[in-house]
């Protein structure tokens, strides 16, 4: 089982954004409840988002806790291979989703059907296949 961040949950969990912070923490908990052997996951676009709003505010702090986690080694990445790309393609035809969101939802989609995406936003409920729990509801 994978708990894969899209941007907005890791987001609201690295930077503290409550109530939405609390909703991660909660989620994750539960599932590593359920699944003691959870691995995290996240896509590389997932690394470029997280990064741009402290590199823009120039918060070297936010920036820093953010590295930190993802120099941790029991990270799984999925790489934006040429399969991802083509699966992002069809999603953004069939559930109208916008680039970065397909790309997450297909980067998420490649680590199989034992997952959960994480994210604050309810268009990746249009994705079938896709398990998705929504952070800000």
């Amino acid at each position: 089982m994978i708990a894969f961040f899209d941007s907005s949950a890791l987001i609201y969990l690295i930077e503290g954004n409550e109530p939405f912070a609390s909703k991660v923490r909660k989620e994750l908990a539960g599932a590593f409840k359920r699944h003691p052997s959870l691995e995290a996951g996240l896509s590389r676009l997932t690394w470029l988002e997280c990064r741009v709003g402290p590199m823009k505010a120039h918060d070297h702090a936010t920036l820093a806790a953010f590295d930190l986690f993802f120099a941790r080694a029991d990270l799984v990445w999925v790489e934006l291979t040429k399969e991802v790309v083509e699966l992002a393609a069809a999603i953004r035809v069939k559930h109208g989703l916008k680039t970065p969101d397909a790309l997450q939802a297909a980067s998420c989609l490649q680590r199989g059907a034992d997952h959960l995406f994480l994210t604050g936003d309810s268009s990746f409920n249009r994705v079938s296949g896709l398990s998705v729990k929504l952070l800000t509801g």
